[in-house]
C-alpha cells in the first residue's frame, strides 16, 4: 500500500475516534456553558440545584436611610401677656363653610399684617367640622340626612398688637370681611392650643391602659 495513504487512513481513524470520545462525554455529563447538547429535564435539575448568590437582588445597592422618627406634637409656644401699649397674643379666627372664601379671607388678613408691621405668630387650620342636617317626613317618625355642612376654620396668631392700631386694624377687617363668614378676635389660651388637633378618645383610652 502506499505509504502516503496509509498515513490518511491512520490520521482520519484517530479524528474518528476523538470525535466519538467527544460525543460520548457530551452525552454522560451535558455541558453548562452549552445547553443545547442536553435535554430540557436535565438542564432545569441543574438549574435547580445551582446557587443564585444573590442574583436580582438590588435593595443592598441603596444606601442605608436612617429609620423615621415618630412625628411629635408641635410645641405649644409660651403665651405674651398684655402691656400698658399692647395686646398679647390674639387670635383673629375665621370660620365659614366655602373654603375657598375662607381661605382667600385668611390670605388677605396675613398680607395686611405684614403691611402694617403687625407680627404674625401663627397661622394654622383648625380641624373641619360636619353637621348633619336632619329632616323629617311629613307623615311618620322616621328621619332621615337631607344635607351635611362643613365648616372650616382658620386662626391668623398676632402678638403684641399695638392699642392705637387696633381698633383700624379692626375696622378694615370688618369693611372687607365677605359674606358667609364669621370673624371674631380673643386672646389665646391653652384650651385653643389642644383645640388645634384631632381627639382620639379610643386611642388615649388604649394608651392610659398601657401605662397603667
Amino acid at each position: 500500500m502506499n505509504p502516503v495513504l496509509r498515513k490518511l487512513q491512520v490520521s482520519i481513524t484517530q479524528q474518528v475516534l476523538v470525535l466519538n470520545q467527544a460525543f460520548t462525554s457530551c452525552r454522560a455529563t451535558p455541558s453548562i456553558r452549552h445547553p443545547i447538547w442536553c435535554t430540557a429535564s436535565a438542564n432545569e435539575r441543574q438549574y435547580r440545584s445551582m446557587p443564585t448568590h444573590g442574583i436580582g437582588r438590588w435593595r443592598y445597592l441603596l444606601p442605608k436611610q436612617a429609620p423615621k422618627k415618630r412625628r411629635e406634637k408641635q410645641p405649644m409656644k409660651p403665651i405674651l401677656a398684655a402691656t400698658d401699649t399692647a395686646y398679647g397674643s390674639l387670635n383673629v379666627k375665621l370660620s365659614g363653610y366655602d373654603m375657598t372664601l375662607v381661605e382667600h379671607y385668611t390670605q388677605y388678613i396675613h398680607n395686611l399684617c405684614n403691611r402694617l408691621g403687625i407680627r404674625v405668630a401663627e397661622s394654622y387650620a383648625l380641624p373641619t367640622k360636619s353637621t348633619e342636617v336632619m329632616l323629617m317626613q311629613e307623615k311618620g317618625t322616621k328621619m332621615y340626612v337631607d344635607a351635611v355642612l362643613k365648616t372650616h376654620e382658620r386662626v391668623v396668631q398676632v402678638n403684641s398688637l399695638n392699642a392705637a392700631l387696633c381698633p383700624v386694624f379692626m375696622e378694615v377687617l370688618l369693611k372687607n370681611q365677605p359674606e358667609g363668614v364669621q370673624l371674631s378676635v380673643k386672646e389665646h389660651t391653652e384650651a385653643d392650643y389642644h383645640s388645634r388637633f384631632k381627639a382620639r378618645p379610643e386611642l388615649e383610652g388604649l394608651m392610659a391602659q398601657i401605662n397603667q
